[in-house]
């Protein structure tokens, strides 16, 4: 164990201690006396002296000193029992820390790093004991104490587990603490006086790896966009490394792929998932995918075990898993032994008298007069309570019904009959299933096939040779002998023999049945009667997308077999894409569907068809068939790590592995049945209904293999894919007893020279030997690593897409544009880290166009307008940021896209003088501005805008002066009025009065601030009295005309204006009131009126000019963009300082005020 640090004096009087080993740092010394059989005097004594002490005061007889060069004084930092236990301290030293510590220049240094590494260790294991004990986790509370402090995140932000370990800078080691939460990795270190937080988003990661450095043998890499961050000294690595695995995963699964995760709702909420959860995900995951079964179901047990086996005569070790429908067993031994039992075919669970050669015994009886025995099963009482409830649920919701026309077989030895399998008597689930189903449904509904559509094309296959035949009756023969011994349904023993049997090529006559044994659709097919025959049904005469592309490629799937070239099987084929287009809308119809199901109609009747398509589309194949087929890229990008690993040389020369791709996809689409002939690859499909996706893998890489060479010398990627191509090609199978059917998806059929044959079985073979060692566990892993690269690379796509649209229409640099994208996205995703979803804020919708797969609602685009904008007004850039919104939510959906925000943020910076003034405009009249504004429904009082203030223009010679100078400049803006698409109305004097303060509030805390606050004044005054001008116009009726027409009237010549006309006689009131409140409706000033008036100014004009630097902003930004939302939340939490949103009418910010100042952080935020 390891020990607090305390100092020891090695050279004493008494030589206790004999050195074991030793190395620059480290000494690992045995106490005297331990060990020695015939030991000299001072053993003996000190022996003597052990025995005679205290137990509390005896000293272990092992133990590590911590050995710091050229000094007399040494620490114990470990000790142990036993030489085993010492050893395992002393190779982790070796592994973590002894290469470590040559990059320290001062040897306290040394000793400080080891000794806090040491504690740190200790205080790892103590709270994993805690853990294990489910004792009072005072730890844990004290960890998320410091958490919280440290990070300042908002409450709703969970840690799940803590771990101490090193984050290394270059060479140089900094010793802290990691903190795994729902959303984030946190790591924090406080080392020699400098502090260190480091904060990565899950959603951030592109790769996470376990490797080696120079000084580490292993270590986690955690891969950002931009940078590598290597944790290392992990107490417990793997676990560690399993942890992040799985929050990753499920963080970006959550959040980025919602289409394949809605199925697991136990995650869905981020705030109660919890180390045990992540831990049971992975172990419900591996027992879903080991034995295939529906995502539904959930693992209630895993227990040690030993089940009879009758075949080998003993008793087999493993492990039994119940679950909410289903008993299997797992040997310990791979491959040696599988069994599932769905609860829906047990009789009876019973408990056996317990004896010394048959401990804690169990029988579980199934309905085919087969009982399984288990053993050794700890905790057998409550295991078998549960199993009991269970069972009694399941046959509740699916009763089961006896067929008495059958007894022969319900009377039948326990491992049935040796008799042919013959359809009428496989498989007992179908024949004791609901009379509504099976041959019983086919009477009712005239229009379901009644058999498999190969019977109706036997006897045009009958001219194969006989000895085709006959190897088929030599299949069937061996397969009913492994019936007798292994039992003959879905409950069968399944174990390397079958494995072999499969290999070889099932029997066209138990194809289809097999089939559904091996997949669990009969059960399925079972526990439904009647669902398929109402889904067609339902789906008969519907017209939509799904259905007019399941009629274009019907004629496409499989056109060269006969059993297509009519309507019944076209009919058949189109039934069962509709029905299941029904049934899951979210797939609807995928290409490739059709040449699965086309295959599976040959083999099996169509409900069963029906029923092997949901098994493979559900569960066989998880993912495929969606919108992105993330599963498939999944799978491929799992095949080239696979490719790098068994066939390096292949690897070597092919730098681009990713070449292979438009061949090898389809492999794993359609399982090769479109790039091999028909004949040879229902061999394959009969592997992967037994054996998975693992038989795909095998068989691919065996396919590589066999062409390497071929491969090695190809000149290019076209030419290597025309080597596959023919090699697939000519993949022929002898044993079949059909004629051949070519694959009409071959590149090409008109060789100039004969291709050599490959048999299908001996390439299978090959495949099982070759590269059939692979565990479901190890590919499951291997899943999980690269769905996190293939989403991260969709994310870089549609990000790519984004820019690549938005580029060309602004001037902001495109690596800027890079930064803002992530600031937009980053906004999104807190919000679906924190908040609650909200309707007007969906999630990531990756089926939506690359531009619209992120969207912000007003609140989260107020944050950003407040990080990134250079408009801020102080307390008034929220009213702003709204006002923003309102005027970019064109389609009034109350969100908006990255396009909008950043074409926005393109005038502000970029934009000339007149897009700005003309933005601010459009941001003080409706829809910017509406009558329920924060802002507006108290009318800026300031002595500034009165009218009597003189006005003042400088080396003006009066008011002649002034108007003449304003006329010129409307004259020159009025030949760009033709040019505008749409005349902007004009601004009315409340909406006039809410520019004036937007403007103000910009200048407060510019350099030029009494510069600026003159111009205005001068302008606003000038403004005030055009307006009163038109005002007094409009109400003695000479320019009724005018008036009448409304925003026509900007289209007038400028002699025609207004403002102007008979602007010499006309006399301004200088004492008037400046709002008179009954004339208000009356009072308006044009967009021309305001830019000529400001162009009067020249610290006006220089302010609108001036160039701003976006770059500081976007530092700025991401160092902030978390603290603001942090704050707002914080406030949030508090009723009576809850923040109003963009969507509340009314109210007052003045109570924000008061609100406690929060403590910030400075982040490190890895992008």
């Amino acid at each position: 164990m390891w020990l607090k640090p305390e100092e020891v004096l090695l050279k004493n009087a008494l030589k206790l201690w004999v050195t074991q080993k030793s190395s620059c740092y480290f000494i690992l010394q045995r106490r005297r006396g331990h060990g020695e059989a015939g030991g000299r005097l001072t053993g003996r004594l000190v022996g003597a002296l052990d025995a005679v002490l205290d137990s509390s005061a005896r000293v272990a007889p092992f133990r590590i000193l911590l050995q710091v060069p050229g000094s007399q004084v040494y620490s114990s930092i470990a000790c142990g029992a036993t030489l085993e236990e010492i050893n395992q301290h002393w190779d982790w030293l070796e592994q973590n820390l002894l290469h470590t510590l040559s990059v320290f220049d001062n040897k306290d240094d040394i000793a400080s790093f080891v000794k806090g590494k040491v504690k740190a260790l200790i205080a790892e294991e103590t709270s994993s004991r805690l853990a294990e004990l489910e004792e009072e986790p005072e730890k844990f509370r004290e960890a998320l104490v410091k958490f919280e402090a440290r990070f300042n995140f908002p409450e709703a932000e969970k840690l799940v587990t803590y771990y101490s370990c090193c984050c290394w800078k270059g060479r140089v080691p900094r010793q802290g603490w990691l903190y795994l939460s729902t959303n984030h990795l946190c790591f924090y270190s406080f080392l020699l006086g400098k502090e260190l937080k480091l904060v990565v988003p899950w959603v951030d990661i592109q790769k996470l790896e376990r490797t080696s450095n120079v000084f580490l043998t292993d270590t986690i890499r955690i891969t950002t966009q931009n940078k590598e961050r290597d944790f290392s000294m992990f107490l417990n690595l793997h676990e560690v490394f399993k942890i992040m695995e799985q929050l990753a995963d499920v963080t970006l699964r959550r959040l980025l792929d919602n289409e394949g995760f809605d199925l697991d709702p136990d995650l869905q909420e981020p705030s109660q998932i919890t180390k045990r959860d992540l831990e049971a995900r992975a172990q419900n995951e591996f027992f879903r995918a080991f034995f295939r079964l529906p995502r539904r179901e959930k693992l209630h047990a895993v227990v040690d075990c030993s089940l009879w086996t009758p075949f080998s005569r003993c008793h087999t070790a493993g492990r039994m898993f119940t679950s909410d429908s289903y008993i299997c067993f797992a040997s310990k031994e791979d491959s040696c032994c599988n069994v599932i039992l769905p609860l829906r075919e047990v009789v009876s669970i019973e408990k056996m008298e317990d004896t010394s050669l048959l401990p804690n015994p169990i029988i579980v009886s199934i309905r085919s007069k087969m009982a399984f025995q288990f053993i050794e099963l700890k905790d057998r009482d409550s295991l078998v309570e549960g199993l009991l409830v269970r069972l009694k649920q399941v046959h509740a919701d699916h009763p089961v019904h006896y067929n008495t026309s059958r007894d022969e077989d319900m009377t039948s030895p326990m491992f049935h009959s040796t008799s042919m399998c013959s359809d009428h008597k496989f498989g007992d689930l179908e024949m004791v299933s609901s009379p509504n189903s099976g041959d019983s449904g086919t009477e009712k509904i005239p229009w379901l096939s009644p058999a498999a559509l190969i019977t109706s094309c036997r006897w045009s296959a009958s001219q194969s040779p006989d000895a085709s035949m006959s190897r088929e009756q030599i299949k069937i023969s061996l397969w009913n002998d492994h019936f007798v011994e292994y039992g003959r349904t879905v409950c069968m023993f399944r174990t390397e023999k079958i494995r072999k049997l499969v290999a070889m090529g099932i029997p066209e006559s138990l194809r289809g049945k097999l089939w559904l044994l091996f997949s669990d659709a009969v059960t399925e097919l079972a526990c439904h009667p009647g669902y398929y025959n109402s889904l067609v049904e339902a789906s008969m005469g519907k017209c939509c997308l799904v259905t007019e592309e399941i009629e274009r490629d019907l004629h496409r799937s499989l056109p060269e077999h006969p059993a297509f070239q009519n309507e019944t099987g076209i009919a058949a084929l189109r039934r069962v894409l509709t029905a299941y287009a029904h049934r899951n809308p979210k797939i609807g119809y995928c290409q490739s569907m059709n040449i699965l199901t086309s295959v599976l109609l040959l083999y099996a009747k169509e409900e069963e068809a029906f029923w092997l398509l949901v098994a493979v589309c559900e569960r066989m194949l998880p993912d495929y068939f969606s919108h992105r087929v993330i599963g498939a890229q999944v799978d491929q990008s799992v095949f080239e790590e696979l490719i790098k690993e068994r066939l390096p040389e292949l690897a070597e020369h092919m730098h681009d592995l990713t070449a292979l791709a438009p061949i090898s996809l389809s492999w794993f689409l359609t399982l090769f049945l479109s790039i091999m002939p028909l004949e040879s690859a229902v061999n394959v499909v009969d592997c992967f209904f037994y054996d998975g996706i693992k038989a795909i893998f095998q068989l691919g890489l065996a396919v590589l293999e066999a062409n390497a060479e071929d491969l090695c010398s190809s000149k290019d990627d076209g030419q290597a894919l025309m080597v596959l191509s023919r090699f697939l090609d000519h993949i022929k199978n002898e044993d079949s007893p059909g004629p051949p059917i070519g694959s009409h998806h071959a590149f090409f059929s008109d060789d100039q020279e004969p291709h050599p044959v490959t048999d299908i079985a001996d390439l299978i073979r090959d495949s099982y030997e070759k590269f059939g060692d692979r565990s479901v566990a190890q590919i499951e892993h291997l899943r999980c690593k690269h769905r996190v690269r293939v989403l991260q690379g969709h994310e870089d796509i549609t990000k790519q897409n984004v820019l690549r649209v938005v580029i060309p229409d602004v001037s902001i640099l495109p690596e800027d544009l890079e930064e803002l994208y992530d600031l937009f996205k980053r906004e999104h995703m807190m919000s679906c880290y924190w908040e609650r979803p909200r309707p007007l804020a969906p999630r990531h919708d990756p089926s939506r166009p690359y531009a619209e797969q992120y969207r912000i609602d007003a609140r989260q685009f107020a944050h950003l307008f407040q990080l990134v904008s250079p408009w801020t007004c102080g307390a008034h850039t929220q009213i702003l940021a709204q006002r923003t919104f309102r005027l970019l939510d064109d389609n009034v959906d109350h969100l908006i896209e990255f396009k909008a925000f950043v074409s926005c943020l393109d005038i502000m910076y970029n934009g000339e003088m007149n897009e700005k003034i003309k933005l601010l405009y459009r941001l003080h009249i409706p829809p910017a501005l509406t009558e329920n504004d924060q802002d507006s429904q108290s009318p800026l009082k300031n002595p500034l805008l009165s009218t009597s203030r003189p006005l003042v223009l400088g080396k003006s010679n009066g008011d002649a002066d002034y108007q003449k100078q304003l006329k010129q400049m409307i004259k020159d803006l009025a030949k760009e009025k033709d040019k505008t698409e749409k005349e902007l109305p004009k601004m009315s004097q409340r909406e006039f009065i809410q520019f004036c303060k937007t403007l103000y509030s910009m200048f407060h805390e510019d350099p030029e601030e009494n510069n600026l606050y003159q111009a205005i004044a001068t302008v606003t005054t000038l403004l005030l009295q055009i307006g009163e001008v038109g005002q007094l116009h409009s109400s003695s009726g000479s320019c009724s005309q005018e008036c009448g027409e409304g925003l026509q009237a900007s289209a007038l010549s400028p002699e025609q204006d207004s403002v102007f006309a008979e602007a010499d006689t006309a006399t301004i009131p200088q004492d008037s009131h400046a709002f008179p409140e009954e004339a208000e409706g009356d009072w308006t000033v044009s967009l021309e009126h305001i830019l000529a008036s400001l162009l009067t100014e020249q610290p006006l004009v220089n302010f609108f000019e001036k160039p701003l630097d976006i770059k500081s902003k976007l530092e700025n930004a991401k160092t902030n963009q978390y603290n603001l939302k942090t704050v707002e939340m914080s406030r949030q939490s508090q009723p009576e300082l809850k923040l109003r949103t963009a969507e509340q009418d009314g109210g007052s910010l003045s109570r924000v005020g008061h609100t406690k100042a929060q403590p910030t952080v400075s982040w490190v935020i890895s992008p």
